[in-house]
């Protein structure tokens, strides 16, 4: 019974949310509520619940500073120059940004924060594909995509849980997937041209005329593409009819680049660069907790480009949209997997889907197991999948003579179709302050992400580093 309430309540919520009879909030509540009790849960969800809050506070938390620091890096002008940069880069071609959007978040994302990687490639890009028009659900498929590709760095988490879940070395696990991850990203690489070539058939390329070169700052100002751009997001834009975000002045990434804002501080530049890189090393070294992290550092950003109280009150109230947008996901999120992981429903499936492979098919228990860390990541969350799941599917596999480098190796393919999944608190930042609904963002990059897991898996087949 638990198996059919678990594919039940799986594809009732996907329905809810893909149809848009549900904001994802409420899926993520309701959906996981009604299944419970019918498990028999009873008044026992509650601490449930509860208890999944608890795990997922402090990636809500770090969230909510991570906002408020990025924000403030962004109204002071910290990015700026980048926005310049990239502009100068791509032009006014909409395939070149959006093929620079995949570029740019390959190499953010090696700091292994997805969180990170999209606040500052949606605060650098976004300004541009308002002005030209380009879809903004492009963008989100893009980054998501290229974020997830990245996903298997040993430090970035899944391939470290992987291995310590397995008892091996995470440089054992991650070395021979090199190959697999190039694979992957040229994949990426080649669904960012397709999707820029879309664009550019769709809305035209504009010309980079004397006049906007000298008065460049006006992209940087972003209040609204052009009406023919804006007319023609509509149709493939995934962002809904009667929606007019483009025009929209109090878009806070828009407006908040205006190069005469008045919470720029160029005097603070080296200052808040300082800042920023010290934290993202910090990061990467792991040496505190990166709640610990972005509190501290979005602090001392008050602090030192805000000294007035009234002015630091007004830099957390800029962002408040996306703060509580994203943290109330986060939340939700909670119930979902604390209903899945309290009722059994997760250990149920997991080991109904062992007991009716064929005993043929052992043998291949490690391209199996790969095939299955696209839904099960999917559906929970890493922790569950790589400390619950794997072990037994390893366990499975070494009757079979496969090595458990080797299973946690195709474990970790499926990480780019993870990084869509509702209960990631990354990718509900992307969609956020995107400002994309989430049922767009996974009618267009679904099938994509599981096309580069897939090439993932099956170059680690080709390379020897999966055994077929």
């Amino acid at each position: 019974m638990l198996v059919a309430l678990g594919f039940m309540m799986v594809a009732l919520f996907m329905f809810l949310i893909m149809s848009r009879r549900a904001t994802p909030v409420v899926g993520l509540i309701a959906v996981p509520v009604v299944f419970g009790v019918a498990a028999g849960a009873g008044l026992g969800i509650g601490d449930m619940i509860v208890d999944a809050v608890k795990e997922l506070a402090p990636t809500a938390a770090m969230l909510f500073f991570a906002i408020i620091f990025f924000g403030i890096m962004i109204d002071v002008g910290l990015f700026d120059p980048l926005v310049k940069l990239i502009l100068r880069m791509v032009g006014y071609d909409p395939m070149r940004l959006v093929v620079g959007t995949a570029v740019l978040a390959m190499v953010v994302s090696l700091d292994g924060d997805g969180s990170t990687t999209f606040i500052i490639v949606t605060s650098a890009l976004l300004p541009l594909y308002l002005k030209l028009g380009v879809s903004p659900v492009v963008l989100t498929v893009v980054a998501g995509l290229a974020n997830g590709a990245m996903n298997i760095l040993p430090w970035g988490g899944p391939t470290a849980r992987a291995a310590a879940s397995l008892g091996v070395s995470p440089s054992d696990v991650f070395v021979p997937m090199i190959p697999s991850m190039i694979a992957g990203l040229a994949v990426v690489l080649v669904f960012a041209v397709h999707l820029g070539y879309l664009e550019r058939r769709r809305i035209g390329s504009l010309e980079l005329t004397e006049m906007t070169q000298t008065t460049e700052e006006r992209v940087l100002v972003g209040a609204g593409a052009p009406a023919s751009a804006t007319a023609g997001a509509g149709g493939d834009s995934g962002r809904g009819s009667g929606r007019d975000e483009e025009n929209d002045d109090a878009d806070w990434f828009a407006d908040g680049l205006d190069p005469k804002r008045s919470t720029l501080r160029p005097g603070l530049f080296w200052f808040n660069a300082l800042l920023t890189a010290t934290l993202l090393v910090v990061l990467v070294l792991d040496i505190l907790p990166i709640l610990v992290l972005f509190m501290v550092a979005a602090a001392i950003a008050l602090v030192v480009n805000f000294p007035q109280v009234k002015e630091q009150q007004e830099a957390i109230t800029r962002h408040a949209p996306s703060i509580v947008s994203v943290v109330a996901m986060v939340f939700a999120a909670a119930v979902l997997t604390g209903v899945f992981q309290g009722t059994g429903m997760v250990e149920a499936m997991a080991r109904w889907l062992i007991d009716i492979i064929p005993p043929a098919l052992g043998p291949h228990m490690a391209v199996i197991a790969g095939v299955l860390s696209l839904p099960f990541t999917f559906f929970m969350s890493n922790d569950a999948f790589y400390f619950g799941v794997l072990p037994v599917l390893s366990e499975a596999a070494s009757t079979y003579g496969i090595a458990p480098e080797e299973m946690a190796r195709a474990s970790i393919t499926g990480q780019t179709f993870h990084m869509q999944s509702p209960l990631v608190p990354a990718i509900l930042l992307l969609v956020t302050l995107a400002r994309v609904p989430l049922a767009d963002h996974h009618k267009k990059v679904l099938w994509r992400a599981a096309a580069v897991s897939l090439t993932m898996l099956a170059i680690g087949v080709l390379t020897t580093a999966i055994p077929l």
